[in-house]
């Protein structure tokens, strides 16, 4: 990618990024990371990489005020429209435009091409290990969810949630700890598999703290 073309679209992405989980050094880590990955892999178009982890959150505040919505299907087509723009030929805009409409962990639209699979692992590495854990629980704070939830028995809720109120608890659960099988490349296992333990550490540290005050408030109360 030539220097003008990646300073418009590194400008462009900043002017999309309110979001403090999401922000501009979210993307740059994103974006590190499938620099390491693809140098592990052959036969990787750079120009749609770059682009496509530069432009992969842009639809971000579209979601924020509109929850209906899916960032990733309107980042995409963001993308694709701005890199049009800018001079940009169809077929690679459209490429970027695919990569960035995969990278969602929840999703049924799976990546394929070997752009596609980068962005997405790249992206999956900012959920693991304590990066994981300080993203989600800045995301969290940001959407007014609780750091956990007591059931009728001062127990920690660990599960469920869903698209009801849920906590850091119940995310982890739901999505932190299974990151790590849902990689595509292998670079991008290896990495992950040395954060993992943080992640677990952190979790079970932070369950067992909540856990003991709420054991001592039971003791002191009868």
């Amino acid at each position: 990618m030539n220097i003008n073309d990646y300073a418009t679209i590194k400008a462009y992405m900043a002017t999309q990024m309110q979001d403090s989980a999401h922000d501009k050094h979210h993307v740059y880590r994103v974006l590190n990371a499938a620099m390491d990955i693809a140098s592990h892999e052959a036969a990787v178009n750079m120009d749609i990489l770059i682009a496509a982890c530069l432009l992969h959150d842009i639809g971000r505040e579209k979601q924020f005020a509109n929850p209906s919505l899916c960032h990733a299907q309107v980042g995409g087509a963001m993308a694709y429209e701005f890199l049009l723009t800018i001079g940009w030929p169809d077929n690679k805009a459209q490429q970027v435009k695919e990569c960035i409409t995969a990278h969602r962990f929840r999703s049924d639209n799976p990546p394929k091409s070997i752009e596609a699979k980068i962005l997405f692992d790249a992206d999956k590495l900012e959920a693991c290990g304590a990066i994981g854990i300080a993203r989600t629980l800045i995301y969290e704070g940001q959407v007014s969810e609780p750091l956990y939830i007591m059931d009728k028995d001062n127990k920690i809720i660990t599960e469920g949630g869903g698209a009801d109120i849920s906590s850091f608890f119940q995310e982890y659960n739901f999505k932190l700890k299974r990151i790590y099988d849902k990689f595509f490349t292998n670079r991008a296992k290896e990495i992950a598999a040395r954060r993992r333990q943080a992640a677990i550490d952190f979790y079970n540290s932070l369950y067992t703290e909540i856990s003991q005050n709420y054991n001592n408030g039971v003791k002191f109360s009868d």
